[in-house]
């Protein structure tokens, strides 16, 4: 049995935010009982999909759900160093799976998040794409979706990179993560049709980092215009 994975930097949410990861945990209620494997994608870096999917990972167990989270960004993943994630011993990843260096129980961690189980990216892979078209990643989906009432994936940016689309079609459902202002209203419909082409249910849009006023009712997020944004040319090079 593998050590317990430690999560240092996981906030205490204030009221607002905590009720947002509620309301997207009871809304992914309604896409219904098969809708299991859901992936997480961006228009480009930066947008909060990582942090999207611990969050709601944690709501979910917070809830009873038996939940794993998947790092799939095998090119520039961040779980580990925002969230000061350790072990007592060597963290084994998804690249070791999907190298076929190690089998699936030998990368699935407990977490210190309750009823929240994670598989962490791994060491960086010279050939990710590649990778995550394997039926390593297939077969693995299969067994976690038997043993999970919900597996989350965190996917690269699809607007810098094609692994997203690669992930896609084994998946029930996605959810495209934008954050308000950054992206301009031509590059999201781009990513979301690049998303439509690989057959898969997008369940919605989580609009990131909106600006909050308050009011009598409390405080809302406000919708805004999309800005400019900043294409990434080569996502994962350091």
């Amino acid at each position: 049995m593998n050590h317990k994975l430690v999560i240092e930097h996981l906030d205490k949410l204030e009221y607002a935010r905590r009720e947002a990861f509620n309301s997207l945990r009871t809304n992914l209620q309604f896409c219904g009982d098969d809708t299991k494997i859901i992936m997480f994608t961006s228009c480009m870096p930066n947008e909060g999909k990582s942090t999207i999917s611990v969050e709601l990972a944690r709501a979910l167990g917070e809830d009873g759900k038996k939940t794993i989270l998947i790092d799939a960004d095998l090119r520039k993943s961040v779980l580990v160093g925002r969230y000061a994630i350790h072990c007592e011993d060597e963290i084994l990843g998804l690249s070791h799976l999907l190298s076929g260096q190690k089998k699936l129980s030998d990368v699935i961690y407990e977490t210190t998040i309750p009823n929240v189980d994670m598989i962490l990216a791994g060491p960086l892979a010279p050939n990710p794409t590649e990778l995550l078209g394997k039926s390593h990643f297939d077969k693995m989906l299969e067994e976690l979706r038997n043993q999970y009432d919900l597996v989350l994936i965190d996917c690269p940016p699809l607007g810098s990179v094609i692994d997203a689309a690669v992930i896609a079609p084994k998946c029930d459902g996605a959810i495209l993560v934008i954050t308000s202002k950054l992206v301009s209203h031509q590059f999201v419909k781009s990513v979301k049709k690049q998303l439509e082409l690989t057959g898969v249910r997008i369940l919605g849009v989580v609009l990131n980092k909106v600006s909050t006023e308050s009011n009598r009712y409390g405080r809302y997020g406000r919708y805004g215009k999309y800005g400019k944004y900043k294409q990434y040319d080569h996502y994962g090079d350091e």
